[in-house]
């Protein structure tokens, strides 16, 4: 865990340990660094059970924890995970769908503990910046008629 600067908590109601090895095992530069358990049984749960995982993820330190009332995470906050190949995108879309996921529109999905995600291709983003206004509003018009993003289309939205 990071000594110092900013790590992001996420706060599960249970499945902190589950959430954080699932992301671990999907990203890479990911790691579980540790795992605090109950020292013995308490009112929410028993002796053994993880109360706080600390872990990397894609590089940056994050925390998640059980325990949380109940309650959904919501669209307020989510990952962006920026990817270079239409493969790339396809292989983190079709994990953090899976197994009770959703998609939503323009590159957001939702993960079967209800964490949200943009998984952004950087040629969307790059595109969206581009100099010339006709093609960032031709790249935009196409986004919006997609829930996960295609890189071809979005190089053809470029190329006009």
């Amino acid at each position: 865990m990071s000594k110092g600067g900013l790590a992001t908590c996420l706060w599960y109601e249970s499945g902190a340990e589950e959430a954080a090895r699932f992301y671990c095992d999907l990203f890479p530069d990911s790691r579980i660094d540790r795992v605090d358990r109950a020292p013995a049984d308490y009112p929410g749960g028993k002796e053994g059970d993880a109360l706080v995982v600390a872990f990397t993820l894609l590089g940056h330190p994050h925390m998640a924890m059980n325990g949380r009332p109940e309650g959904d995470f919501t669209d307020a906050v989510s990952f962006q995970v920026f990817t270079d190949t239409q493969e790339e995108t396809d292989r983190y879309w079709e994990a953090l769908t899976a197994d009770g996921g959703s998609e939503m529109a323009c590159s957001w999905c939702k993960d079967r503990f209800g964490v949200r995600w943009q998984i952004v291709p950087r040629v969307l983003m790059d595109a969206l910046g581009h100099e010339d206004a006709l093609v960032r509003n031709r790249v935009f018009v196409a986004m919006q008629g997609m829930v996960k993003i295609d890189h071809a289309g979005i190089e053809a939205a470029i190329a006009g």
